[in-house]
């Protein structure tokens, strides 16, 4: 018996008496996948979702952290680098270079952020953290602290960030707008810069 494969195309075409037809794309995906964008709700069942963010909360001037030395499986420390003094208002970027991994076991292995991280960056008031891994938080710890200091005080995260090695050491703009999904705790995103020269830098092409 044969199979029979529809061309949606083609069925378009009669409903335009044969002079168009468009191709209509459905997709059922996982949000927590590739680069993506934790709210609120993502922690706090009661919190805002993906749809109630504001633009100005996506949409910020940031700054990297680069940390060479991050080794799998550890927590990174304010011992082993030191914070950029101006974070206030800011997304905060960390450049481990794990974005090598991707697609490999390694990436399953990552540098997460450690508690006294957390703490100083809650204390700088930044506005979102974001990581070239694949988890702010260690995996194997079941209180999630990354998480849940962040996403409880509205410090939004960006997991899986790429290319962050091609951004400049000095403030750029960064840009972490997803659709408006509504009851959405997470939603992939296609993450871009834009650096102080006015051109459009990747983070996660």
């Amino acid at each position: 018996m044969g199979e029979t494969i529809l061309d949606p195309c083609a069925e378009s075409a009669p409903f335009y008496e044969g002079q168009a037809s468009f191709e209509l794309t459905e997709i059922t995906f996982q949000t927590s996948i590739g680069t993506y964008l934790d709210a609120p709700t993502h922690r706090f069942e009661e919190r805002r979702d993906i749809a109630e963010l504001r633009l100005d909360e996506v949409v910020l001037d940031a700054v990297v952290v680069r940390i060479s030395t991050a080794k799998a499986g550890e927590a990174v420390t304010l011992n082993s680098f030191t914070l950029p003094s101006d974070k206030r208002g800011k997304a905060v970027l960390f450049h481990f270079g794990w974005d090598r991994h991707w697609g490999t076991d390694q990436s399953e292995t990552y540098p997460f952020l450690g508690r006294d991280v957390i703490d100083a960056i809650v204390e700088a008031g930044a506005k979102l953290v974001g990581m070239d891994t694949f988890n702010a938080d260690d995996r194997s710890d079941p209180a999630r602290p990354a998480h849940t200091e962040f996403l409880s005080r509205n410090i939004l995260i960006v997991e899986n960030l790429t290319n962050l090695g091609d951004l400049p050491d000095k403030p750029f703009r960064f840009f972490a707008v997803p659709i408006k999904a509504k009851g959405a705790a997470a939603m992939t995103i296609r993450a871009f810069a834009e650096t102080p020269g006015g051109g459009i830098g990747r983070a996660n092409e």
